[in-house]
């Protein structure tokens, strides 16, 4: 397969699943773009890897077959007809792309099969860091920097984006028997396992939910010092998606925090335009 085809396949692939994570890079120089999407598409593989109903051993087996397909990558050799592999093998040799920061990802996507409770934010931490803080961590090679300090940068950016995903997919996580809440931060506002699972609201939730909006906004300002390491095109995709992100986090604080019990928060298009046209301008 062509690359500019298996690059152009990622690109539906990004737009059709993450049209946040779509429109937060359609600044950035074309091979940029493009190296950002083929990361995401092999991302969001492997997140379908461990989601639906196959058994545990099944999903364990296919977070395997990703790393194998990492292998291939790496080595240069990918499945000629996979759009994704082609393009990610392309991806990790133009920008240098460590293959550790993937592997994180995977052994991110690999605990949701074998962890689905976190006693404090440290263990928390832990998950992000793989799951978001890699993502961050890759995204920044495409990107491309001097700074020694902007990966400790792309991480915390990575661990904020994450802590709002947790805050905003409450609902959704505890369908699947997983809390991404601390527990110990549970126990000390009231809160039980089983009034997350029901989706139970109380001034408890509301306060343990403030305290993660409260976390949350420490890992923006600490991420978004990344900004001016960046190039101009680089800078304002960064700070639009990081824009995009901290108005969700807004609407869930607007809406009591229990709103994310009853609804998925999401952003309209005219106004993730809008902030997207205003936090670009503000990169200048």
């Amino acid at each position: 397969m062509r690359t500019t085809l298996a690059y152009g396949a990622c690109r539906e692939i990004a737009r059709r699943e993450a049209r946040n994570f779509y429109y937060g890079f359609v600044l950035l120089p074309p091979d940029r773009r493009s190296g950002i999407y083929a990361a995401y598409a092999f991302s969001r593989r492997a997140d379908d890897s461990v989601d639906g109903d196959d058994t545990v051993e099944e999903k364990l087996a296919a977070v395997a077959t990703r790393r194998a397909e990492l292998d291939a990558c790496y080595a240069g050799t990918p499945e000629p007809t996979d759009a994704v592999l082609v393009a990610l093998a392309d991806t990790v040799r133009r920008f240098g792309i460590p293959r550790r920061y993937l592997d994180d990802l995977l052994d991110g996507v690999q605990m949701d099969l074998e962890k689905r409770r976190y006693g404090d934010f440290a263990e928390l931490r832990s998950y992000c860091d793989r799951v978001a803080g890699a993502v961050g961590l890759i995204s920044l090679y495409v990107f491309g920097f001097q700074s020694p300090e902007a990966p400790v940068r792309a991480r915390e950016l990575g661990v904020a984006l994450q802590m709002v995903n947790i805050m905003r997919d409450v609902a959704e996580d505890a369908e699947r028997d997983r809390i991404y809440l601390p527990a110990d931060e549970m126990a000390a506002h009231g809160v039980t396992e089983d009034e997350v699972l029901a989706g139970e609201s109380s001034a408890g939730f509301r306060a343990l939910m403030a305290d993660q909006a409260d976390r949350a906004r420490e890992h923006f300002a600490r991420g978004e010092l990344l900004l001016p390491m960046l190039d101009l095109r680089a800078r304002m995709c960064v700070s639009m998606l990081s824009g995009l992100y901290r108005a969700i986090l807004a609407d869930i604080e607007a809406g009591g925090y229990d709103i994310v019990l009853d609804q998925r928060v999401s952003l309209s298009t005219p106004r993730k335009l809008g902030l997207m046209a205003r936090r670009s301008a503000q990169s200048l």
